[in-house]
């Protein structure tokens, strides 16, 4: 088995897969779960994360971590309109996004890809429990249309978790490695991959030639998914509890808290019922709000959002020199397309008979990423081999010119690698600098375009203006990352920079002081684990146990007290299971050891 895996970092549930002997594996989690919540709990000296951290969201919201993959590689001032959606506090500091929580009695701000270094470890250390030996080495998914900061600010919180990033790839990119593998294709195919996930939105259309995948196009919303659909519910219900009781429960964390969990739950139903209830006793002020939604209502809802995916479906064909009737098959991914509406939509546009449905929307991703991990690994697999991929950049990348107007280097949906110059001349007379503003974007004004790096290229020679000619070479890796050159020509006068001020990434020295703490939190994560485990031998434990009791065969050995008294125990360990999630290992040890002692006296083994 090839020791690479593939991670699909999704914003609402993460999964891992690895090759092995000619097909993926997706690792599940120590609960059995092929998928795992990207939750993060961060309270007194505890930190889970998966379920064991979901579960704690409902008491402890503030504690309770999420959608980490909105924030990451972000602005601060580019997440205002989240801010109302999280019960935890996120704060400021030089432009950049932090997450506020009190951990071992003091407050303290954690980066975002810190909190998502967390997941990847846990992740990780599920892929070790499976494959039983260390694992360094992963491909990681990222949306097409994450930005250079996005990508950066993802390969730290590798970094940052132990990993060897082999290289991140666009998860649209990753289901169509999945999609291909085994299936034999004759002649040339375009396939168009649909990825509404929790928090991102892609379209991605490649073309398939002698099992060669090329991105043609790409088109998405990096802040569109599952997420907005369930924030549209939740204000909705908000809106009804305020009409119904003349009370605002979005003023206490706790209660919308509790609104948010019950809708999300309400949005999943919504795929297979054509109703979904609202039960919540004590919500806010002591109220109890039993109400429910149709789907009908729901998709009324989210309609407007809908059409946005339609709209991109649109200008991802055009901008790949296609037209509807180019697109072979269509491969839906995302939980979220699992929506009635969005099949329907699809389904609409293309005609029903191109919708692609045999590819596991959860996986898809992450066995791609497998795929992808092994090739760069090595694998000698035939399977393997035959599988090559170009991707494209996203967005498009420039310099900021006289003016403030963009000129764009290399054009987005541009096949990488690449490298490319673009030749310039000064502004002014005897001018001696030029500052190179780096952007990303598609906007004509350099302000409204993304600003990744900046930098001075000094000692130019004196000259009027127009008469120095300025070379600056962009270089993107296969990665997608970006490194920018300048030279003044016929001259020594050279300057180079990887994108990696505090906008795109973190420096060297934090990343490598977050890796040493992220040793502490992998040895919490082990610990919570231990402890999960515990509780969960000790409920398995009870039920062997009743199902020994009810066994005619023993039940005529005991006598009617004993049988009582053993039921009595039974059940109150399963009740104890139930109401004391936070025991410690030691705890649920000692509590089944003595359950086991006390049935040996019954039974008399």
């Amino acid at each position: 088995m090839n020791n690479a895996i593939g991670i699909d970092l999704g914003t609402t549930y993460s999964c891992i897969g690895i090759w092995n002997k000619g097909h993926v594996d997706i690792i599940t989690d120590e609960l059995g779960k092929r998928t795992t919540p990207s939750y993060v709990f961060i309270k007194d000296n505890e930190i889970l994360v998966g379920d064991p951290a979901k579960y704690k969201s409902e008491r402890y919201p503030q504690n309770s971590l999420f959608d980490v993959k909105r924030i990451i590689g972000r602005e601060f001032s580019n997440i205002q309109s989240d801010l109302k959606h999280w019960p935890f506090k996120v704060v400021e500091k030089s432009g950049k996004p932090y997450i506020r929580v009190e951990y071992k009695n003091e407050i303290k701000d954690f980066m975002p890809e810190e909190i998502s270094a967390m997941i990847l470890s846990k992740l990780k250390n599920n892929a070790q429990d499976y494959i039983g030996c260390p694992v360094k080495d992963a491909v990681i998914t990222v949306p097409a249309y994450f930005n250079d900061a996005q990508r950066r600010a993802t390969r730290d919180a590798g970094k940052i978790a132990g990993l060897n990033v082999l290289q991140i790839i666009n998860e649209p990119t990753a289901a169509a490695l999945a999609y291909g593998l085994n299936k034999t294709i004759k002649g040339e195919e375009n396939i168009l991959i649909f990825d509404l996930g929790g928090g991102t939105f892609d379209i991605s259309i490649l073309n398939i030639n002698n099992n060669t995948f090329t991105v043609k196009a790409t088109a998405g919303n990096a802040h569109l998914g599952g997420e907005d659909f369930t924030n549209r519910l939740v204000d909705y219900f908000v809106k009804e509890f305020k009409n119904k009781y003349d009370r605002d429960l979005s003023t206490n964390s706790r209660s919308l808290n509790r609104l948010r969990i019950v809708c999300e739950r309400a949005k999943c139903n919504l795929s297979f019922s054509d109703y979904a209830s609202i039960e919540i006793e004590c919500l806010f002020d002591g109220i109890d709000f039993f109400t429910g939604i149709t789907r009908v209502q729901f998709e009324e809802l989210i309609s407007d959002l809908l059409e946005e995916a339609i709209t991109l479906i649109e200008k991802a064909i055009e901008e790949a020199h296609l037209t509807k009737s180019d697109i072979n098959e269509v491969i839906l991914v995302g939980g979220s397309s699992r929506i009635p509406m969005v099949e329907e939509m699809v389904s609409s546009y293309f005609h029903e008979r191109k919708i692609r449905r045999n590819i596991n929307p959860d996986e898809a991703v992450a066995c791609g990423a497998a795929i992808h991990a092994a090739s760069l690994s090595g694998d000698q697999s035939e399977s393997i081999k035959k599988l090559k991929f170009k991707d494209v950049t996203p967005l498009s990348l420039g310099i900021e010119i006289k003016g403030g107007l963009m000129n764009i280097v290399i054009k987005n949906n541009t096949l990488i690698p690449i490298r490319k110059t673009h030749t310039y001349i000064t502004a002014e007379d005897n001018q001696t600098t030029v500052d190179v503003r780096v952007l990303q974007g598609e906007r004509s004004l350099a302000k409204d375009n993304f600003l990744l790096d900046r930098f001075i290229l000094e000692g130019i020679t004196p000259a009027p203006c127009g008469e120095v000619k300025i070379d600056v070479t962009f270089d993107i890796d296969s990665n997608g990352i970006l490194n920018v050159s300048a030279v003044e020509k016929g001259t020594t006068t050279f300057k180079a920079i990887t994108i990696s001020n505090d906008k795109g990434r973190l420096y060297q020295d934090e990343v490598e002081r977050l890796i040493k703490e992220a040793k502490m939190y992998e040895e919490e994560d082990r610990k919570a684990k231990e402890r999960i485990e515990s509780l969960n031998s000790l409920e398995k434990c009870a039920y062997n146990i009743r199902k020994r009791l009810n066994n005619k065969k023993d039940k005529y050995k005991i006598s009617k007290d004993d049988e009582e008294k053993l039921a009595r125990e039974i059940n109150n360990t399963i009740e104890w299971v139930k109401n004391n999630y936070d025991a410690s290992k030691e705890e649920c040890i000692n509590r089944e050891n003595k359950l086991r002692r006390f049935a040996s006296l019954i039974f008399n083994i």
